[in-house]
């Protein structure tokens, strides 16, 4: 028998099956983890959050701002996940009221946030993350619920924010996921 090998990066669970058919399979045990990204210029950086959303099975990513991203970066991981685009803060804010979703913004450069060790999260959570330089917009980081940030125990401040999104989901994980 001459079968094709399936290269793409799945766990052996899902080789195999169609795009549509690991789709469905991960919307069955998706985690109540939301993230969003505001307005994150590189592209290393958004396909980075993706494929790291993906492997903790988000149940959506809010993409919010202008900024469509080049899919590469994900590794196709963006294929097995919702995503949402969001031109208006104010659309997205609303929508995660009505649902009512918990808004966690990390971002390490705001007067009044607190470590997120001490964060005690709830299931229905959306973490959000801005631009590296730019960090997350007044308007957004107004509407956000708690704004934490990521300790540091060497001579940096801040981590990189693909880097910064694995750790937060993390911590998410950690505290609402039961194995």
């Amino acid at each position: 028998m001459n079968e094709v090998a399936d290269n793409r990066n799945l766990i052996d669970e899902y080789k195999g099956l169609s795009n549509e058919q690991v789709f469905d399979a991960l919307n069955k045990k998706r985690n109540k983890l939301e993230v969003a990204i505001e307005n994150v210029s590189h592209d290393f950086n958004m396909g980075s959050i993706v494929r790291t959303a993906n492997s903790f099975n988000v149940s959506k990513v809010h993409i919010i701002g202008k900024k469509k991203y080049n899919r590469r970066g994900t590794m196709c991981t963006d294929k097995y996940l919702e995503i949402v685009y969001w031109k208006e803060i104010d659309d997205f804010v609303v929508d995660q009221r009505e649902r009512g979703r918990e808004i966690v913004a990390i971002e390490n450069n705001v007067r009044g946030a607190e470590g997120l060790l001490n964060k005690k999260f709830v299931q229905k959570t959306t973490l959000l993350f801005g631009s590296e330089g730019e960090g997350i917009s007044e308007a957004l980081l107004n509407c956000s619920d708690d704004i934490r940030f990521i300790e540091s125990f060497g001579s940096t401040r801040s981590v990189n924010v693909g880097v910064a999104a694995g750790i937060a989901m993390y911590q998410w994980v950690r505290q609402c996921v039961r194995v």
